[in-house]
């Protein structure tokens, strides 16, 4: 795919969209291309995460561990899904498993180049940070609408 291609990618991801395409284009830049099998796993549940992958071909279908050792689905992604966001700034541990559908492509959008661009950019930084808050408290209000099943 070409530079333009990755920046209108990174465009339709709900944490960059506005951004401006002289940002997007610092970070495709910055970024790397992985190419997966059918199969293959992407990343795995539990392992330590430096990074944020945005799927840009294909689908990965993303599993859990429940306690008594069950996989359960959490879902698939698809294009445009950025995996892992918080990889991008913090240290944290894979939440589940992505394994591709089919074969994929991802984005590869490692911590430093993240950092880099919150910190050369604080307008960038005001408005991811606002994303993600709106992320957590969404993820939060269908915790408790959930907690009421098990009440």
């Amino acid at each position: 795919m070409a530079l333009s291609d990755d920046i209108a990618l990174l465009s339709r991801v709900p944490l960059f969209a506005g951004l401006s395409d002289d940002k997007l284009r610092l970070m495709a830049f910055g970024a790397e291309r992985r190419r997966l099998v059918e199969g293959q796993t992407l990343f795995r549940e539990g392992t330590s995460a430096d990074c944020g992958f945005v799927v840009a071909e294909g689908s990965f279908l993303l599993t859990a561990t429940l306690r008594d050792g069950a996989m359960r689905e959490e879902g698939t992604a698809t294009a445009g899904t950025l995996l892992s966001e918080l990889a991008m700034i913090s240290a944290v541990e894979r939440k589940y498993t992505a394994v591709a559908l089919e074969d994929s492509e991802v984005i590869r959008i490692n911590r430093p180049l993240f950092r880099r661009m919150l910190e050369e950019y604080p307008d960038v930084a005001v408005l991811v940070d606002a994303r993600i808050r709106e992320n957590l408290a969404a993820m939060i209000t269908r915790m408790r609408g959930l907690a009421g099943r098990f009440a």
